[in-house]
């Protein structure tokens, strides 16, 4: 059973500290790091119970169990105190999907980070101001730079998965896109980044193509159309992640049953 962790233990640096640790290594194990995204205190404990070594959230599902939309439309404090409570109920690390990073300043997103207990996070390069699809990526190089700092001024050193949207947000033309990510990738692991995140990609050949080029852990999300958990491994995938996979199956499963009761079948 799952021991959660009380509020005198939860921000313990000596704790967080261990538990990015802990994180970082399960990027460079011989296994990937697979992770069923959770949403809410009660998925998190769920897949705690089930074995996996760590717990990462989805925006997605989080936003929509707040009544947001997706994409950084969730007011930081209700984002932020939503991880709380999930890093709360579980007792192994914590790495939380927070979009963008809201627009906050890196010392202070660090600062909010590490009030919620969690340990790493997902930082996107969309550019969520409106003003292009991506951020600019020798400044969101930056940012993650700073990111970094600020965490080891903290006495952690945060585990950042940083996300490259060239894919979902289909940028520029397909067969340039994994340069660009590459490009991208190297970037930001000179930044600091510990793992790079190109969402979205299915293709084997282009996975393949990610890993061989990208001198750090990968993480592909595990699309219904795209390659097996298996297929991933042998691909070399460090990280597999479900995002709202799990939220949407499970909200799909409530819509039945309500739509059976409404009917009067019942369930």
């Amino acid at each position: 059973m799952t021991i959660p962790r009380d509020d005198a233990t939860a921000h313990d640096p000596a704790l967080l500290a261990a538990h990015a640790a802990t994180l970082r290594a399960l990027h460079h194990a011989p296994e990937p790091l697979v992770l069923p995204n959770a949403w809410d205190a009660a998925s998190a404990r769920i897949v705690a119970e089930a074995g996996f070594p760590a717990v990462a959230t989805t925006s997605s599902g989080v936003s929509a169990c707040l009544g947001w939309a997706d994409g950084e439309q969730t007011p930081p404090g209700e984002m932020f105190a939503a991880i709380a409570r999930i890093a709360r109920a579980v007792a192994v690390p914590v790495t939380a999907d927070l979009e963008g990073g809201y627009g906050l300043g890196a010392e202070e997103f660090v600062t909010r980070l590490l009030a919620t207990g969690a340990v790493g996070c997902n930082i996107e390069d969309t550019d969520h101001s409106g003003q292009s699809l991506l951020r600019d990526p020798e400044a969101q190089a930056e940012y993650l730079a700073a990111v970094k700092r600020a965490g080891r001024a903290a006495g952690v050193e945060i585990v950042v998965n940083a996300r490259i949207d060239l894919f979902v947000r289909q940028v520029g033309e397909p067969a340039a896109r994994v340069t660009e990510a590459i490009r991208r990738a190297r970037l930001y692991l000179e930044a600091g980044a510990d793992c790079i995140y190109p969402i979205f990609v299915r293709e084997e050949a282009a996975i393949a193509a990610l890993v061989a080029g990208i001198p750090g852990p990968v993480n592909i999300f595990a699309l219904p159309d795209g390659p097996s958990l298996t297929r991933l491994r042998e691909l070399g995938v460090a990280r597999i992640s479900y995002a709202g996979r799990l939220y949407r199956a499970a909200f799909a499963e409530h819509l039945r049953c309500v739509q059976a009761i409404r009917s009067g079948a019942g369930m």
